[in-house]
């Protein structure tokens, strides 16, 4: 995940300062070497760099900081207000027209995600009651049309298309096809280059002028590093934009972009995008991803994630199950598949204040085991999940076959399954916190 190696890095730098009653000058300075060569490696520009850990170490070297009752953790406040700040202080929402439709302009290089990003934010403002349409103006590159009709049935939203017709036409007759069907919101999913050349900006230019639009958002490929921030700057100039939509910041990406983007452009990070599915094109938190970057876990997000995702009147159900021990196998089995539609295992546990803290190794968690689970308990009689205590050798062999597992795994998750149950008569009769290790960890 991005951001992962500075985390890291920060969390070394920032230790020595924590187990320190007082610091020095010399301390600080030490410690801010440390985050500067962690930023630069993060591929933060270097000027942004600069300016950061000068501001920070300014900060620090304050009476009340180097005499205060906890110097180390007054520094790392510092740091994380400096972060916020850097990528811009609050969030900033989409904003809509007073006159529909609201025309959303998608710009950005070929491969930086603009198709996808164009129907995840449809389905994100469709589930808020809009109405909107996606327009295909990429006329370029092979099956780009398909691509977005392909993306639009996805997620039922209806898509305009006139062919290879000048881009600036189609745009401005979707449009009008907007305005005569009802939909109040219209995304232009524009065509990229493979580098950014003058035909490319003319044809914006002449979309622009027709579709004339409420908002123009940048689609920048977080794996670009560095050179996200030069396509940045670039189109803002050329062009003009009015926010960003980092992609790919669940690979295994520095995340410089981020860090970098609304300082050199001026512009707002509006989305980041974290996987595959809807949800996982987040409305960008700056003190959320602050928190994450220091390791410090994003509790709001994850909070969002479980309100999507969970049921309240089930957990509700399941809350009385834990009370009386009479959660089962029926009951894990639903839980693990609403885990998996929160996103990847590890962008959860990296949300978990004290998560952070721990070096999550890849080798740790094994998306692959909840599959493996899932078979395992789907091969057993509604009797057996219900009361596990039942199985015994024979009925294990026949799970094992069923699912194409071992007997081995079948003992194994019934271990941990009841080391769970044991945990949470704990949790909810207030007694004593141990450590629970899940199915696919």
């Amino acid at each position: 995940m991005a951001f992962e190696s500075l985390t890291e890095k920060l969390q070394n730098a920032f230790k020595r300062l924590k187990g320190k009653g007082r610091l020095t000058e010399k301390d600080i300075k030490d410690a801010m070497r440390e985050v500067r060569l962690a930023l630069l490696e993060a591929d933060v520009n270097f000027k942004i760099v600069k300016d950061f850990v000068a501001g920070v170490t300014e900060k620090s070297i304050g009476e009340e900081v180097l005499g205060g009752l906890n110097p180390g953790q007054t520094v790392i406040k510092i740091v994380s207000d400096e972060l916020v700040s850097l990528m811009g202080s609050t969030n900033s929402k989409l904003t809509l027209s007073n006159n529909p439709p609201t025309v959303y302009m998608m710009v950005g290089l070929q491969g930086s995600g603009k198709t996808t990003s164009s129907g995840k934010i449809a389905a994100q403002l469709r589930k808020q009651g809009k109405n909107p349409l996606l327009v295909a103006c990429d006329i370029y590159r092979p099956a780009a049309i398909k691509q977005l009709q392909i993306v639009g049935s996805t997620y039922n939203i209806p898509v305009f298309e006139k062919g290879t017709q000048k881009p600036a036409l189609t745009a401005s007759e979707a449009v009008a096809h907007a305005k005569s069907h009802g939909n109040d919101i219209v995304i232009i999913d524009t065509a990229g280059r493979l580098h950014i050349d003058e035909e490319l900006m003319d044809e914006l230019d002449e979309v622009k002028a027709v579709a004339k639009p409420h908002e123009i958002l940048l689609v920048v490929d977080a794996m670009t590093g560095q050179d996200a921030v030069n396509v940045a700057e670039t189109f803002n100039e050329k062009i003009g934009i009015d926010g960003v939509v980092i992609t790919k910041l669940d690979g295994d990406t520095r995340g410089g972009a981020a860090l970098s983007v609304r300082q050199i452009t001026g512009k707002p990070i509006k989305f980041v995008g974290m996987g595959e599915k809807i949800d996982d094109l987040e409305p960008f938190h700056p003190d959320r991803m602050a928190s994450r970057i220091l390791g410090m876990g994003d509790v709001m997000s994850l909070i969002e994630k479980a309100q999507q995702t969970f049921n309240e009147q089930e957990a509700i159900e399941l809350e009385k199950k834990m009370r009386k021990n009479e959660f089962d196998l029926n009951d894990f089995l639903t839980q693990m598949s609403q885990i998996k539609k929160m996103g990847p295992l590890k962008n959860i546990l990296g949300m978990i204040p004290g998560m952070g803290n721990m070096k999550i190794n890849e080798n740790d968690i094994d998306e692959k085991s909840i599959a493996h689970v899932e078979a395992i308990i789907q091969s057993m009689t509604p009797k057996e999940r219900r009361d596990p205590s039942i199985l015994n050798g024979s009925r294990r062999k026949r799970i094992a076959d069923g699912s194409g597992r071992t007997v081995p795994e079948i003992n194994r998750l019934l271990k941990q399954f009841e080391d769970m149950k044991k945990m949470m008569k704990q949790f909810t009769s207030g007694g004593k916190k141990g450590k629970m290790k899940l199915p696919f960890m």
